[in-house]
């Protein structure tokens, strides 16, 4: 307890971080909560014989314009700051992520959800920017961890919640959305623009020199950049493979009742904690490490649900998955904020969000290919966990063939 207490204490701007927090995780609903209510939006659109296509691409839309938006948000972020761009951005997301509640087809809901990634690329890449602008390398990863700690959280009460209201309206899964309305509040009194702050933490104003020195356009690391979104591309693909189609996958196993499917992955969820805690054990190891352990951990654990005939064998396979994905996002920020400093970080987050995002769209559409290529969903997610595996096995490789700690290019 009193470790807890001293890292509690020890942290720099408190209430920024805990907006930051918060405000992190709005994206992320977009796909947590909409995963329970898959099966119940595919039965009320059931004479579309597309729906069991139409329904995951239209849970990853959001992405798709991320994708395309986000290098221009991170562009935006660097010329004219952070703060107004977020709040706008969060008063969007509530407008566009409620609209459903009123709209009545597929396609109509599809292009809200299009409209809603506007409102995400705003939001994530300024909220991954202002991660490194407020803080320094420790503090970084110290704020990441306590992000994954509290993400599972939130997202296993969120499942269950959701499990339950879409057993009651079909598209009561979208009230979630207004959570926005406290966060934007809580953005508006304490979040700052870093270049024009006066901090108060003596740490943050020891490194406000180095993190305002201001990086010529020219000098932008694209080659950083590209490695970054490649392997974030990859991450994120099979990140989002159970995420959007687990409620498939069970409904293979007997479990076909959304509140069912909500219950089953509930413990299995809270293994996402471990992944947190297994990220802080290894951020002072090298990169390559790090992103070794992701993808084979993450690789195993699909591969595992893949190979389950029965819902308890593939739950222990959620919780192999769970563990990996609790590393994925402060593993794969870590290392691409490591690349960027002051001048470049908007742009080089903006980057990162896009590759993220695009691969959330394009995900659903990829699992659907191998689901009809293979003949089942399981089969789908075995090959997705192959790929994991074999990726992993790289990054370890390339961990073993440095011999040597983490440097902060690796």
């Amino acid at each position: 307890m009193r470790t807890l207490r001293n890292f509690w204490r020890e942290l720099p701007l408190k209430p920024q971080g805990i907006v930051i927090v918060l405000a992190g995780f709005l994206p992320m609903i977009a796909i947590v909560a909409m995963g329970p209510a898959v099966p119940t939006l595919i039965a009320h659109f059931a004479n579309d014989p597309d729906a069991r296509a139409q329904v995951p691409a239209l849970i990853g839309a959001p992405g798709l314009t991320m994708a395309i938006l986000a290098p221009f948000s991170g562009l935006l972020i660097d010329r004219f700051g952070r703060r107004r761009l977020v709040l706008l951005a969060t008063a969007l997301y509530t407008i566009f992520g409620t609209a459903p509640l009123f709209l009545d087809t597929l396609d109509q809901i599809y292009t809200s959800r299009l409209l809603l990634g506007i409102s995400e690329a705003g939001i994530l890449t300024v909220v991954n920017t202002l991660i490194a602008d407020y803080w320094d390398d420790k503090g970084r990863k110290n704020w990441l961890f306590l992000q994954s700690l509290v993400g599972p959280l939130f997202a296993g009460v969120i499942a269950l919640i959701v499990g339950e209201v879409s057993t009651l309206q079909w598209n009561g899964v979208f009230f979630i959305y207004f959570a926005a309305i406290p966060v934007w509040a809580a953005m508006f009194v304490w979040l700052f623009e870093p270049e024009n702050a006066d901090v108060e933490e003596p740490a943050a104003r020891q490194e406000e020199p180095a993190a305002r020195k201001a990086v010529p356009l020219g000098a932008f690391p694209w080659g950083s950049a590209a490695l970054t979104a490649f392997v974030t591309f990859i991450a994120a693909m099979l990140y989002y493979v159970f995420i959007i189609n687990g409620a498939l996958v069970f409904a293979e196993v007997g479990v076909t009742e959304p509140d069912r499917y909500a219950q089953m992955i509930f413990v299995p969820q809270i293994f996402f904690l471990m992944g947190a805690v297994l990220f802080r054990i290894l951020a002072n190891r090298s990169y390559p490490l790090q992103l070794g352990v992701f993808f084979a951990l993450l690789g195993a654990g699909l591969a595992a649900i893949g190979l389950a005939d029965t819902p308890t064998a593939m739950a222990a396979g959620v919780v192999v998955q769970q563990i990996a994905a609790g590393m994925a996002v402060p593993t794969l920020l870590s290392w691409t904020q490591s690349k960027f400093d002051f001048g470049q970080r908007g742009r080089g987050m903006g980057i990162w969000t896009a590759a993220f995002f695009l691969a959330q769209s394009q995900s659903p559409r990829l699992v659907h290919i191998l689901d009809q290529s293979t003949g089942s969903m399981k089969n789908a997610f075995l090959t997705a966990g192959i790929v994991g595996i074999v990726v992993g096995v790289i990054g370890l490789m390339i961990a073993l063939s440095l011999r040597k700690p983490r440097q902060s290019n690796a």
